[in-house]
């Protein structure tokens, strides 16, 4: 259990944290957001003792092992399997160990730990791992060295997550993943079978991986039971409550003024006056709900051309004489909303690059309009920003007959306002720099914008600010983007860049999801050659369908009696040190419950199975 107990921190004079208090129960899967800037990286480095507080305490179970991703993994000759089994720092001392004693009574020790920690299926569980995150078989023996910086924080987030801390602090995992690694990592986390805390922006985890919110606002901490969706309307609803009764107080505050204003100079009237200025201080005013800054984008909108835009005939392309992508037959015309599905190393950025003129056909045909604009985005022009100036000289570049009031008013347009505009870059944070390279990206009306994930970095207001304006914008849209929520409200088509093609992907989003956490489970075993095997009875059939719908009701029934553990340990009466052993019971009936559930769940998936083989005999 983690305790989080008034505490206070400050950076520079600015507080980030005043009486901030909280609970996490056990096995719980919490979110925490909060505005860019709030402190929620510096909470990490809190509760990892890595920074002293200046008040109040953060308390953890003894022994309690705290895991999370602070940098890549270094460039080595380790192979990526060995790094990943070299994180698990009690099975590579035990093996190591036991290869050097020859104390066959220690010898026996270190046998049972072994297989006590399922030490020996190790290296299957790190292959999983590795392969959810995009790394093949073959990748995973090479060398760590023979990666690139995002790839290799693959791999230490693959690290932690096969050495399985008690508590798991994930700070944006998905900025460094692609859309089919960030659903693999929001499947894996859902059934983590310990603490964990995710700062994200990223909608779809926090409404699939995490089973509450911990909000972090005006130095506080507040703990919401629910996913992301939930949290947001209870969040409306108390920010309706509060506004409504910050009315009411500043109604009957002004009354009260205007009655000290209209009769303090009056001697028989001077008493009363004073006493409602004394009923004015006493009033406890509750705060209106501050609105959240507009952080807004504003796309200039392009004239229309007439379509297509870009059209591509038996096309191929790639870098020298390795063909990337071939056969492509490709039209786009400026109303079209496209998202570019597909693994990473399948040839996205490949086309994106083609789309965009950076990268030339090797064979086939490209007709783009005469007039056609492009503007692209991409993570790696943000790092390109020069860090030692400030967004407007970045402007100026641009647009140098332009007056500045004109520049100021474009940064305005991005959620850059005056002070963003004269520091340097170097000093923006990411979300900063990724406006002002939106912005460069788009100052020319392109009629063709593309995308290579813009959100990273963005918060949820921002993120959402960037879906209004791409629905207001009147030009084609390539997408690139590991945010489901994004795609889902952006995209009207689908192409799947897949085997050296790009086709239309004909299903929609969540088909996609579906396909990509099913289509590496084992397949079902190969009917053996010869006889045709018998097919199952009807009554065979329902009677594993009742088996199914069992296990479906236990399972139910048992995440009820979850949610309700859940509700009462969130309860901050509990924690009084006078409950002690009232809590200790309370957890002891959450471990078991938790227990039961992943039981049931696994008695629902082999029902699932014996269903599913039954049907299709």
């Amino acid at each position: 259990m983690l305790r989080i107990e008034a505490i206070s921190y400050a950076v520079e004079g600015r507080p980030l944290f005043d009486g901030a208090t909280t609970t996490i129960p056990d096995g719980h899967k919490v979110g925490l957001v909060g505005p860019n800037g709030t402190g929620k990286t510096t909470l990490f480095r809190l509760i990892r003792g890595e920074l002293t507080l200046d008040g109040g305490t953060i308390r953890l179970p003894s022994r309690a092992r705290i895991g999370g991703v602070a940098q890549e993994a270094p460039a080595s000759d380790l192979s990526l399997i060995d790094t990943v089994l070299a994180a698990d720092t009690e099975r590579s001392a035990l093996m190591a160990e036991a290869e050097q004693t020859a104390d066959a009574a220690r010898i026996s020790e270190i046998q049972m730990r072994l297989a006590d920690i399922d030490a020996w299926s190790a290296e299957a569980r790190a292959a999983t791992i590795l392969k959810g995150l995009g790394f093949d078989d073959a990748e995973q023996r090479m060398p760590t060295s023979a990666f690139s910086g995002g790839w290799r924080m693959r791999v230490a987030l693959a690290g932690v997550l096969f050495a399985q801390p008690d508590l798991l602090l994930l700070d944006e995992p998905t900025n460094y993943l692609d859309l089919e690694g960030a659903l693999w990592l929001e499947s894996y986390l859902a059934k983590y079978p310990y603490t964990v805390i995710i700062i994200s922006h990223d909608r779809g985890l926090l409404n699939r991986a995490v089973g509450s919110i911990l909000h972090l606002e005006d130095r506080k901490l507040t703990l919401y039971q629910g996913p992301y969706d939930q949290f947001a309307r209870q969040r409306a609803e108390r920010r309706a409550q509060a506004g409504a009764i910050a009315k009411k107080q500043q109604a009957r505050r002004e009354h009260l003024q205007a009655f000290v204003d209209r009769f303090r100079a009056k001697a028989s009237k001077a008493k009363q006056a004073q006493s409602r200025l004394k009923m004015i201080e006493r009033l406890d005013m509750v705060a209106p709900p501050e609105e959240a800054a507009r952080r807004v984008f504003t796309f200039p909108q392009p004239d229309q051309l007439s379509p297509p835009i870009i059209r591509i005939e038996g096309g191929s392309t790639g870098y020298g004489d390795t063909v990337v992508l071939r056969k492509l037959d490709l039209r786009i015309d400026q109303d079209d909303r496209i998202a570019l599905l597909g693994k990473n190393g399948q040839g996205k950025s490949t086309l994106s690059k083609l789309l965009s003129d950076r990268l030339p056909l090797i064979d086939g045909r490209i007709t783009r309009s005469s007039k056609l604009r492009i503007g692209y985005f991409a993570q790696h022009q943000v790092d390109e920003l020069h860090l030692d100036e400030t967004p407007l000289q970045h402007v100026q570049r641009e647009r140098p007959d332009s007056p500045p009031a004109k520049l100021r008013a474009l940064l305005a347009g991005f959620g850059l306002m005056a002070a963003q505009a004269e520091t340097e870059v170097g000093r923006l944070s990411g979300g900063q720099k990724a406006r002002l390279s939106l912005l460069l990206a788009t100052l020319d009306a392109p009629h063709l914008l593309i995308l290579d994930e813009p959100t990273n970095h963005l918060d949820i207001e921002s993120r959402e600010a960037l879906v209004e304006a791409l629905t207001a914008y009147s030009g084609a849209v390539i997408l690139v983007s590991h945010d489901m929520h994004l795609l889902s409200l952006v995209a009207d088509r689908l192409w799947l860049v897949k085997d050296g093609h790009v086709a239309p992907y004909d299903d929609d989003l969540d088909a996609y999801r579906t396909l990509l956490l099913t289509q590496d489970k084992p397949a079902r075993r190969e009917k053996s050659k010869g006889t045709k095997p018998k097919r199952p009875s009807r009554d065979v059939i329902l009677e594993l369908r009742a088996e199914l719908r069992k296990c479906e009701e236990r399972v139910t029934k048992i995440e009820m009696m979850r949610e309700k553990l859940a509700k009462k340990l969130a309860d901050p009466a509990l924690y009084d040190g006078e409950k002690v052993g009232e809590l200790e019971v309370w957890n002891r009936k959450y471990a078991e419950v938790m227990d039961g559930l992943h039981k049931a769940e696994a008695l629902w998936e082999v029902a699932a199975q014996k269903l599913e083989a039954a049907e299709s005999a």
